[in-house]
């Protein structure tokens, strides 16, 4: 592990006002979560996202998103958070981040005890019906789907849609704000497990160098972002990332 560069980062935390994270798949893999698009491995490599993913779809046959989300649904209820998405949480605990904007659907950030947490990619945790517009939390079908694979139901007979963005569907309009609303007041953003590839997210960084924030980026590969970073580290973010919590404690 570069030391420099993990005393470097706990020193621009140790100084920042307003501090968020921007978090990607990247953060919940060490945790047996997939990711989507990584090379080879991502869950995109394996089959066309527009044939299971998509709103289109979703509203004529879908039993289609169902079946293929069924397996990683399994992976997400199992996955437990790893060390870097607790060391996110002490972060907050320690008053040195006021916000973690994350492109994940995985409820780890909360389960570690993370409590602002913007969900840019909209979560599982509840589902609306797609007739009557009816919000009912997931949990209530949740264990009869994944044991018999039955497409949950409205009371008045419509399918609920989990409350994630399919293909073809716009991100939740107050979260979105509140994101970018984020990363116009921050004087520091930490990018961690993120690509950088997936808009909208990925212009976020951009948007809090330009309102005069500084980049640390801890992502297994490099980002086009990386040369206007003031640490970037290819490293196992859940040993970097922990360590560099140490070393701010140190100094605070």
């Amino acid at each position: 592990m570069d030391s420099q560069a993990i005393n470097k980062a706990a020193q621009l935390i140790h100084a920042s006002r307003h501090a968020v994270a921007l978090t990607g798949a990247g953060h919940s893999t060490p945790s047996g979560v997939p990711d989507f698009r990584g090379t080879g491995t991502g869950l995109w490599s394996r089959i066309d996202p527009m044939t299971v993913a998509s709103l289109e779809v979703f509203l004529q046959y879908p039993r289609a998103f169902f079946d293929w989300s069924r397996p990683l649904m399994r992976l997400m209820i199992d996955a437990q958070p790893n060390a870097a998405h607790l060391a996110l949480a002490e972060l907050e605990q320690l008053g040195k981040l006021k916000a973690v904007i994350t492109q994940n659907i995985d409820n780890l950030h909360q389960r570690a005890g993370s409590r602002r947490v913007l969900e840019l990619h909209g979560h599982w945790q509840e589902s609306t019906c797609i007739q009557c517009g009816r919000v009912v939390s997931s949990a209530s079908y949740l264990d009869n789907w994944l044991e018999t694979g039955a497409i949950p139901h409205c009371d008045c007979g419509g399918v609920l849609k989990p409350n994630v963005i399919l293909f073809g569907e716009m991100l939740p309009p107050a979260v979105l704000a509140a994101a970018q609303a984020e990363a116009m007041a921050c004087d520091l953003m930490l990018v961690i497990g993120s690509s950088l590839e997936v808009m909208p997210a990925a212009m976020l960084p951009g948007v809090a160098l330009q309102n005069g924030a500084r980049l640390i980026i801890l992502n297994r590969d490099p980002t086009h972002f990386d040369e206007y970073a003031a640490v970037v580290m290819h490293e196992d973010l859940v040993e970097t990332l922990p360590a560099i919590v140490v070393a701010l404690k140190e100094i605070m």
